[in-house]
């Protein structure tokens, strides 16, 4: 197969994983006013659940296609994929729903960290920096053609199109993978389910103490076990990872600087972009009045500097330096979340979508910049894992997003409802209670405003940490982010 047909079609598969976490936040509103009657926080997780699982397994994910062969874990991925994906169109209520969602997950972690692994063997090194860059950039344009996509299919106007047109999709996938890709090396590895589970319970119990905290109260049993639970749980974790002989993800690693950096960074990053796409979907629909089609195409402009700058990234790292370089993307990013959240019913679509390219070119600085941090970190050998880490920062950052802004929009939504609707924690549920449609939106407003100026702060001060351990940590300090654009050389830790 020519190597270009293989980065198309390891790109596709990448674009309908990550797509999938962005096309579900159009459905939303349909779904919240659908006969699941879901609340304010299942809403959440069903957006939440599938990236939940992404995140946590997909490095023993990576580790898998390492010892068992990367293609054939990443068609056992795709296959899974289509198998969650038809549970959840067929779902009779929120539980089985967020079971085919957890089950399109683990797919997901099959597929995502083995598309890069299965190129980087198949690439001469001296290409292997451009192709970190193009597959690093479908993860990015994955979330806005899913935007675009999930509005094609919600036209149809079910939410259980959106996934029914996934499962041939990814069989689609699957059956070309199986025909086209190359067979690669395997690597004797032992893997650990149990830390794959503390890790995946951990992180569930964090976002339990988030979201559950506008309806059932931040002083609540189930949200102080949830902080707590996860506190012992991580803890567990990196105990065990410490212990192991061959751990999945060696906790050490993290003693690298720029590995460490880079990871804060892309999650980040992501949390800030699936942050804005969380509020972006229900925005344009209940605020602006687009249809779910025009809100998928209202997201475009974020793509904008992705498609036609990412190929110059490279240079302009070159030029001013990595540290200089990583600054800008979070000013950017942080910036167009501020300036997204001064947007109402009133403001013109031009001025919200000028924030959009602003916000876009944050992310087109960010992701090939950061990846190829991250997979410089680490020795070949452990491609799949080092790739799954770059995919569990993302989709960690995505969960974190969505989980913290729904959670400030909730909360500050509820509190600005009239009198009458007061108690509702979503639009349908309080349009339900009260014929003051124009009350409801404006209190909707007022949340998705207060989401996104949390989203943007923490942007800012969280790159500010980043940027400022890159300073300190410059050539003269031993900083490990070199001026020159190049993968970073690094004293590894033992393995």
């Amino acid at each position: 197969m020519e190597f270009k047909h293989l980065v198309t079609l390891m790109c596709a598969c990448v674009v309908l994983v990550v797509g999938m976490v962005a096309a579900v936040n159009l459905a939303v509103p349909m779904l919240a006013a659908s006969a699941l009657h879901p609340s304010a926080s299942a809403l959440v997780w069903i957006v939440d659940t599938y990236v939940v699982v992404f995140a946590c397994l997909v490095i023993p994910g990576g580790a898998a296609g390492d010892r068992f062969g990367r293609k054939g874990v990443l068609l056992a991925g795709l296959v899974l994929f289509a198998a969650g994906a038809l549970v959840s169109a067929l779902a009779p209520d929120v539980a089985v729903l967020l079971a085919g969602r957890a089950l399109t997950g683990v797919g997901a972690a099959a597929v995502l960290p083995n598309s890069l692994a299965v190129l980087l063997h198949a690439v001469p090194a001296e290409r292997r920096p451009a192709t970190i860059a193009t597959w690093a950039s479908m993860t990015g344009i994955g979330g806005v053609a899913g935007n675009v996509g999930g509005g094609l299919v919600l036209t149809a106007g079910s939410w259980r199109w959106l996934f029914a047109a996934a499962v041939p999709a990814a069989l689609a996938a699957a059956a070309l993978v199986a025909r086209k890709a190359p067979v690669s090396s395997r690597h004797d590895r032992p893997l650990d389910p149990l830390a794959a589970l503390l890790l995946v319970g951990a992180s569930v119990a964090l976002l339990v103490g988030i979201v559950q905290g506008p309806e059932a109260g931040w002083g609540s049993p189930v949200v102080v076990s949830g902080f707590a639970g996860a506190a012992v749980l991580f803890t567990a974790w990196t105990l065990r990872e410490l212990r192991a002989g061959h751990p999945l993800l060696d906790p050490r690693l993290f003693r690298i600087a720029g590995l460490r950096s880079a990871c804060l960074g892309m999650t980040t990053v992501f949390f800030g972009m699936f942050a804005l796409f969380y509020v972006n979907a229900s925005f344009l629909q209940y605020a602006k009045g687009f249809g779910v089609l025009g809100t998928g195409l209202g997201i475009v402009p974020l793509t904008i500097p992705i498609v036609l700058g990412g190929r110059h990234v490279g240079r302009l790292a070159r030029r001013i330096g990595l540290d200089a370089t990583v600054a800008l993307a979070f000013a950017f990013v942080g910036g167009g979340l501020l300036g997204l959240s001064t947007s109402d019913a009133r403001t013109p679509y031009a001025e919200y979508a000028a924030w959009l390219v602003l916000t876009g070119i944050g992310v087109t600085l960010a992701l090939p910049t950061l990846s190829g941090v991250i997979a410089g970190s680490l020795p070949p050998a452990q491609a799949g894992v080092g790739t799954g880490l770059q995919a569990t920062t993302r989709e960690f950052g995505s969960a974190l997003g969505v989980a913290v802004i729904g959670t400030v929009m909730t909360a500050r939504f509820a509190a600005a409802l009239p009198p009458d609707a007061r108690g509702s924690h979503t639009v349908a549920e309080a349009l339900a209670r009260t014929g003051q449609a124009q009350d409801v939106v404006t209190a909707f407003v007022a949340g998705t405003d207060a989401g996104l100026r949390v989203a943007g702060v923490a942007v800012l001060v969280l790159g500010a940490l980043v940027a400022g351990e890159a300073w300190w940590r410059r050539p003269s300090r031993g900083f490990p982010f070199p001026r020159d654009g190049r993968a970073p050389v690094q004293p590894r830790p033992e393995p």
